[in-house]
């Protein structure tokens, strides 16, 4: 079939490779570029990069801020029959999906109708849900409420980050895709409503990742998974920001106080007891121990705990929260 591939991020990657070779790519709509790093260089989207290098450069990248009528024209030329998409970014309206004779379909990361909408992965971590998984819709006007075509289910085992849950998808999401592709050519796919209560996820901003500390430890230990590698858990220390990208909870109180560490029971929640060597940096909850184990000063290298823990004077007794400015326990 003629597909046009919409898609932006990395996850979305291996479906666009997948689908090229099985079908004809007549063109990729992605978002335009963006500005990042330091020196705020203009970058391509992933899905532009490696649909340009399969190419050859003969591939037509398309990159709207807007799907008006420029975009529709632009589209309608390349005569798709349908429309694959995964993570574009944008809503696709009545006049857009009018151009696919065969509709459009949407790969998603959750079972639907749960968490519908823009950051469904770090929702199920957050959540600490058992299962989540992969579903090929079709696209509909409300937000991610097309039919069923496809899913699979992918359970969890609190471990994952973000991160780990969206390499998963990305390689399930393509074989899941080209299988349902593969049933609408052949005239055979089967589609099913979406069942049960619907939720909604929000997208991520930067300043969600400030850890409270006085949340429960399984609740801290998910945020950080949740928000690795983006947008980042976060708290300060001595008046610098830190973020916390690797840690690993404990529950019940198992830290060996030593020489220059505290005892928990008198420590308040954010309250660095001190540092397990084989654990990590040790830090007060509100039920437990979080033990930090990769860190990074903002602007600074990240560093495994016990180097970072080197370079750090009076650790043990320091207390993990807000900036300065809010922060009223500031020792």
């Amino acid at each position: 079939m003629r597909v046009l591939f919409a898609g932006s991020p990395d996850i979305a990657v291996p479906t666009l490779v997948r689908l090229s070779f099985e079908h004809e790519i007549v063109g990729v709509l992605t978002n335009p570029e963006s500005q990042k790093g330091r020196g705020l260089a203009a970058s391509v989207t992933a899905v532009a990069e490696v649909a340009d290098v399969l190419s050859k450069g003969r591939l037509p990248i398309l990159a709207f801020e807007r799907l008006g009528a420029e975009a529709r024209e632009a589209v309608a030329a390349l005569r798709p029959e349908i429309l694959v998409s995964f993570a574009y970014g944008r809503i696709f309206g009545p006049r857009f999906l009018a151009l696919f004779p065969r509709g459009g379909l949407n790969i998603h990361p959750s079972l639907l109708p749960r968490y519908r909408g823009p950051a469904p992965i770090p929702y199920a971590i957050l959540n600490r849900d058992a299962e989540t998984g992969i579903v090929v819709q079709r696209i509909a006007l409300e937000l991610d409420s097309g039919d069923i075509l496809g899913e699979e289910r992918l359970r969890l085992n609190g471990l994952e980050t973000s991160e780990d849950l969206a390499e998963t998808a990305a390689i399930v999401g393509a074989d899941l895709a080209s299988r349902v592709l593969e049933e609408i050519e052949a005239g055979r796919e089967s589609a099913r409503p979406q069942v049960g209560e619907s939720s909604y996820c929000s997208l991520l901003k930067k300043e969600d990742g400030l850890i409270d500390w006085s949340a429960s430890v399984f609740a801290i230990d998910a945020k950080i998974r949740a928000f690795y590698p983006w947008p980042g858990a976060f708290t300060w220390l001595l008046g610098q920001r830190l973020n916390v990208l690797e840690a690993f909870p404990y529950p019940h109180v198992t830290f060996a106080a030593g020489p220059g560490s505290l005892d928990f029971e008198d420590s308040a929640p954010g309250t660095i007891l001190g540092l397990d060597k084989a654990r990590g940096i040790m830090v007060q909850t509100k039920d437990g121990l979080v033990a930090l184990r990769r860190l990074q000063i903002q602007h600074k290298k990240a560093l495994p705990f016990r180097e970072f823990a080197n370079g750090v004077r009076g650790l043990a007794g320091a207390v993990l929260g807000r900036p300065p400015s809010e922060d009223t326990d500031r020792p």
